[in-house]
């Protein structure tokens, strides 16, 4: 069984955006016999434990948080499974990994997901969607791990799911460590036009080769967050390191050296600049860890 054990990792590593101090600790889950330890580690750790897949939506602070992070990171990589129109994969399955494999076996439901870096169990955990679907949509079922259960299966309609929001019902830290996607039939030249088509949608509107976490800010009901934010003057609005995207006003990017400070200066500016000019509160989508 294998459990590594970092001690202080860089957020930076941890994290799309590539910004932020240190955390306690983190936990790579390399096989499945590792589960046993990670029970111990969790003992150790419970308080401020939290999974994190690619970060791909996270931006942590700068200086040390008290944290501790669990992350599933296979050493023996496992492939995609196909049963009739199922499909069952691990939770450190990259989701471009996933379309790429759907394109070539022709299933179709996922392509709204093209362009979204994240992991599959990160992007179950957010309820990762885009253009109007979600992953949730073409969710069968997922294998959990609780420090009290194991590892068990739970059906999609058991959990809730809503925008940009998951909830295992488990009452307890909740690791997702596999998934079943039921899809539908198709074939792989109109999957790759799908996807093909949405990325590059993707491509010309959001900062999808930079340095982002996503999206900053949930879209209000009735509003486009990066409309809002774009009439409130921030696009392309920059503090040091960080700048809301010119290309789309709802994605901070650093340009290199950004720090936690910055983007969250910037956030707070935004957050006061949208209430005073459009009477709007705004909600981050992002996860600041702080």
């Amino acid at each position: 069984m294998t459990l590594e054990l970092l001690h202080e990792p860089k957020m930076a590593d941890l994290t799309s955006l590539g910004i932020g101090g240190t955390a306690r600790a983190l936990a790579k889950v390399r096989d499945e016999a590792a589960l046993d330890q990670l029970a111990l580690f969790h003992e150790r750790e419970s308080a401020g434990l939290i999974a994190i897949g690619e970060g791909s939506n996270m931006l942590a602070s700068d200086g040390k948080l008290n944290l501790a992070f669990v992350h599933v990171d296979l050493a023996k990589k496992i492939k995609p499974e196909i049963s009739g129109l199922t499909v069952r994969v691990s939770a450190d399955t990259r989701l471009p990994g996933l379309l790429a494999f759907l394109i070539r076996n022709g299933l179709s439901g996922m392509e709204g997901l093209a362009g979204i870096p994240g992991s599959v169990g990160g992007s179950i955990a957010m309820n990762a969607g885009s253009y109007g679907t979600d992953i949730a949509a073409s969710l069968k079922r997922v294998r959990l791990w609780t420090p009290d259960k194991g590892l068990f299966w739970k059906n999609a309609d058991e959990m809730s799911f809503g925008y940009r929001h998951f909830s295992p019902k488990t009452n307890e830290f909740t690791l997702i460590w596999e998934a079943e996607f039921l899809l539908k039939s198709s074939t792989e030249s109109e999957v790759k036009n799908k996807v093909q088509e949405v990325f590059s949608k993707k491509k010309s509107t959001q900062p999808v080769l930079e340095k982002t976490a996503g999206c900053v800010f949930k879209n209000p009901e009735g509003f486009s967050a990066g409309k809002i934010l774009d009439e409130a003057g921030f696009k392309g609005k920059t503090l040091g390191g960080m700048a809301f995207s010119e290309v789309h006003a709802n994605f901070l990017v650093n340009k290199g050296q950004g720090t936690g400070t910055e983007a969250l200066e910037l956030i707070n500016m935004a957050t006061q600049a949208v209430l005073n000019k459009s009477g709007v509160i705004l909600e981050t989508e992002v996860i600041i860890l702080q």
